[in-house]
């Protein structure tokens, strides 16, 4: 090889380093301090920029869909981005799962994948594919620089701080970098390591309501009966004391989704209803208490009870959501407000509202105390209802609960009521799909100093059980329900067709034991309700992955429902 060839090459892999590692500078600028990493060739200058560093923690995944979803689940822990790393070609398409629900979620994540030079495109050179764009809308934005460049240092880290506040605002999401290295990709000279960057998170601002429409929510809910219902994603500091205070001031009771943050913990639970996915079956309390206003945080709750209830009665829906989505799949919002939960509330507790009085939230709380004192009766096989009381009885204050989507969750927001415990619950709601869960809660649990449990079916387990490689060595404990396949379809009226068992139930039948086995995981299989207990207090107390299978009789699980629900209401039980 010519002498001169050989410099341009030994030039071109220190550059392509210096520009990784310059981007990587800005990132960790705003305040990133995760990566995960799949394992590529391509990717080698940005792999190299996060190991020179110091100042941010790296994980690994050779599956990238597991990899996009454990880095989500970091990124949940404390609501800011988190690097995804990896090579050209199909592998970032794995991301996309995790992708959608970043989008829909509001998880934001710094998706950088690496590619061929333009000079190998649309050629037939290997491994290269068009990743332009590959995320279409569901990312906040896209970036492809080009090839390193020497001139354009400064630009690629100013990408990088641009990329970081991208990710968590206006509206907090994926941002996606699709970067450009030409070979060779490890220099034989390392340059200077980077130092340590100035962390500088992106604030967030806070928004006030317009005066105008303050005046006019104020007198919409002022000395009318009406309620506050509060979804998922209420992530914002001080809100649980203002929406508690703003409820007792109104005489008004708080509807609080399980991922709402406001069933568990040391704020006022006074005003806040957790069992009215029961109470709401009742069609004589339904058409005695319909709200003349209806006041909501978050997105749509999780209980299709609830909102049926909320589908049926002509109530004035208010809607707070300060990201500029529009969280409204009844399409009823008459006023969509634009503000800070938090600063909502206490600006409309200045304005002394006044309680609607009467026996309006009296009634919602009568009902969640009897629905409190009438559970289904105790029974020796294990059913969901009780599974879940003492998941929520044994979990120590600080831990996370991750609940997995179709019926765990739906089970949880059923049978979870509230306690003083401090416990935040969360769950991939954004897309609600069965992908990615173990990883999700593993990236949880990386992030967290205190035990992280999770609960999910047996599908949901299924499809991610690539995701367990990274179990050894975290703090969590997996409660896996095994229904037989996707029991929630029984609750549908596709239970009905011919069909059912094959196009929608889908039955694994596989010993899962055997998964525990091959990636060195502990496992308990239980079959009678009296051996959770135990099996769950020890799993938490031991710190490390644990698998606890607990084995459900569909059949008898949804008739032991079904029997609950006709004992309030008479009516059959709905998903």
């Amino acid at each position: 090889m010519p002498e001169h060839t050989k410099g341009v090459n030994e030039d071109t892999a220190t550059l392509n380093l210096r520009w990784a590692d310059a981007l990587i500078d800005g990132i960790v600028a705003t305040g990133v301090h995760h990566a995960v990493i799949s394992p590529g060739s391509r990717s080698t200058p940005l792999v190299l920029a996060i190991e020179r560093r110091r100042d941010i923690t790296n994980w690994h995944h050779p599956d990238e869909r597991s990899a996009a979803f454990f880095a989500l689940g970091l990124a949940s822990h404390d609501r800011k981005p988190v690097i995804v790393i990896a090579t050209s070609g199909s592998a970032p398409a794995h991301w996309y799962p995790a992708v959608i629900e970043a989008n829909r979620g509001n998880i934001p994540l710094l998706l950088l994948s690496a590619d061929r030079p333009p000079e190998l495109q649309n050629c037939g050179a290997n491994q290269s594919v068009d990743q332009n764009r590959l995320f279409g809308t569901h990312v906040r934005g896209f970036h492809d620089p080009g090839p390193a460049s020497p001139e354009a240092i400064d630009y690629i880290q100013a990408l990088g701080v641009r990329a970081g506040h991208q990710a968590c605002w206006p509206n907090p999401g994926p941002v996606h970098l699709n970067l450009p290295f030409r070979e060779p990709l490890v220099p034989k000279l390392f340059p200077k390591s980077p130092k340590s960057t100035t962390k500088r998170t992106p604030p967030e601002p806070s928004i006030i309501a317009d005066q105008d429409q303050l005046t006019r929510i104020h007198a919409c809910i002022s000395k009318q009966p009406g309620l506050i219902v509060c979804g998922p994603k209420t992530f914002h500091p001080g809100f649980p004391n203002a929406v508690t205070r703003l409820a007792e001031v109104l005489g008004t009771p708080i509807l609080a989704d399980p991922l709402s943050q406001l069933r568990f913990g040391n704020h006022d639970l006074s005003h806040i209803i957790s069992r009215y996915d029961s109470f709401l079956r009742n069609p004589d309390f339904r058409q005695q208490h319909q709200p003349a206003w209806v006041l909501r945080f978050g997105a749509a709750p999780v209980s299709k009870t609830l909102l049926s209830y909320l589908k049926h009665n002509g109530a004035h829906t208010l809607l707070c959501d300060p990201l500029g989505n529009w969280p409204d799949p009844l399409h009823q919002v008459t006023e969509m407000i634009r503000a800070t939960p938090t600063l909502l509330c206490q600006q409309l507790l200045e304005m002394n509202p006044v309680s609607a009085g009467g026996n309006w939230f009296k009634d919602f709380a009568a009902q969640e105390r009897a629905i409190n004192n009438r559970q289904p009766a105790p029974e020796s096989l294990p059913f969901e209802d009780k599974i879940i009381g003492e998941i929520l009885e044994c979990i120590p204050s600080g831990a996370t609960l991750f609940s997995g989507n179709s019926l765990p969750i739906r089970q949880l927001d059923r049978w979870s009521g509230t306690s003083g415990k401090a416990i935040r619950i969360l769950a991939n709601r954004g897309a609600s799909g069965i992908d990615g869960n173990i990883s999700t809660l593993l990236g949880i649990a990386a992030a967290s100093n205190e035990p992280v449990v999770g609960l999910l079916g047996d599908l949901t387990f299924f499809h991610d059980m690539n995701g367990l490689l990274a179990m050894r060595d975290l703090d969590a404990t997996i409660i896996l329900l095994n229904n037989g396949g996707g029991a929630i379809f029984g609750q549908l009226p596709q239970a009905e067709l011919k069909g059912f068992e094959k196009h929608w139930l889908m039955p694994t039948g596989l010993d899962f034991s055997h998964a525990a086995k091959l990636f060195g995981i502990d496992y308990r299989r239980i079959t009678k309700q009296a051996e959770f207990r135990p099996a769950l207090r020890e799993a938490i107390a031991a710190k490390q992955g644990t698998i606890i299978e607990v084995m459900i009789d569909r059949k008898l699980s949804r008739q032991r429902q079904t029997d609950y629900w006709q004992s309030i209401t008479g009516e059959r039980s709905q998903a």
